[in-house]
């Protein structure tokens, strides 16, 4: 696994100074992501957990889907985002290649991503879960930081 991963040029209309990196856990795997925007933020927050998910595989962004999800707070939102990609994978086979779109709203968000058949790709996901554990989203130093850790 990479020790910081960027996330490219970002979201459409935005600065692009997202990523993410792999902390120390005992057990399981623990991501701290930012970006510019809370939007950005998810993103690198989804990027980490393909990452875990897949490894560096390069998933072909053939088929599109919408996920929206709702929460009480940001750490509810973010949690159910992050669950929405375990549960394309293991309900629909879906393997997702990347984030088009976010839109953060009160009490939710709603995301465009593209990927393809996971069947068309050999690859272990180790994920069991995402968990609440030491989970945050919040804004330091003038950009948007979240921290989460998945159960392996």
């Amino acid at each position: 696994m990479r020790v910081d991963g960027r996330c490219g040029a970002g979201l459409p209309g935005t600065r692009g100074d997202s990523g993410y990196e792999f902390l120390p856990h005992t057990a399981d795997v623990k991501v701290r992501a930012w970006g510019a925007s809370v939007e950005e933020a998810f993103v690198a927050c989804a990027m980490a957990l393909k990452e875990t998910m897949a490894g560096e595989i390069n998933v072909a962004g053939r088929l599109r889907r919408k996920i929206e999800v709702t929460g009480q707070d940001r750490e509810a939102i973010l949690y159910a985002f992050l669950e929405e990609f375990l549960f394309l994978l293991d309900a629909e086979s879906f393997l997702f290649a990347a984030v088009e779109e976010v839109r953060m709203e009160t009490g939710g968000l709603t995301a465009e991503i593209t990927g393809d058949d996971a069947r068309r790709y050999q690859f272990s996901n180790d994920v069991k879960a995402v968990t609440y554990n030491e989970m945050y989203v919040r804004q330091e130093g003038g950009k948007w930081v979240a921290q989460f850790v998945l159960d392996v």
